[in-house]
């Protein structure tokens, strides 16, 4: 078994970490799972949430991928997955020139506070998330947010879509490379849909 480690020195996330791998992309690159999902794929368990949410950074407006902005294939998952979007006060201006105008905005830390909150109805009032995927927010905050939830909202499943692995998240990609990390968001992105 390969140990995957994470981008930060101390990121250790204590026994529960994402374990285990299924082979979803066409490169067979390692996507990493922790708890509840067992052997489904990662676009299988965004169809079955009940109530997903997408978390958007800043930094998801920044990178490239190919010939598009991160931020144009999460905007694409989200319109296919019907999934609820929340951004943080500095994407807002990337959504706004995309003519993206059903966001939440709320900075990150306030994000993770309310997740925590069993009785918040979300941002759209149909009650608790089941399935908070993050994305383009900084490693070391992305980091701390997903191990408040883990520890304080055990009944929300996490994943990350960034190319860097989160110990703390119940679904991370390993540290892989663009072009791996551009086929596995096009594969989820596909299954999804279908």
């Amino acid at each position: 078994m390969t140990i995957i480690e994470p981008r930060q020195i101390a990121g250790v996330a204590g026994p529960e970490t994402a374990s285990g791998s299924i082979r979803r992309a066409k490169h067979s690159v390692r996507i990493i799972g922790r708890r509840g999902m067992g052997s489904m794929g990662w676009g299988d368990g965004i169809r079955k949430a009940k109530h997903p949410v997408l978390i958007i950074g800043h930094r998801a407006a920044e990178i490239d991928i190919d010939d598009k902005k991160m931020l144009d294939y999460l905007l694409e998952l989200a319109q296919k997955g019907n999934i609820s979007v929340i951004a943080t006060p500095h994407t807002n201006p990337a959504l706004l020139e995309r003519d993206y105008t059903k966001a939440g905005i709320m900075p990150a830390v306030e994000i993770g506070h309310r997740l925590t909150d069993p009785d918040w109805k979300g941002i759209d009032g149909k009650g608790p998330y089941d399935l908070a995927i993050f994305a383009g927010l900084p490693n070391y905050m992305e980091s701390m947010i997903l191990s408040g939830l883990k520890h304080f909202a055990p009944q929300i499943m996490t994943m990350t879509l960034d190319n860097t692995y989160q110990p703390h998240a119940c679904w991370s990609f390993s540290n892989i490379s663009g072009r791996d990390w551009l086929e596995n968001l096009k594969a989820i992105i596909e299954h999804v849909e279908d």
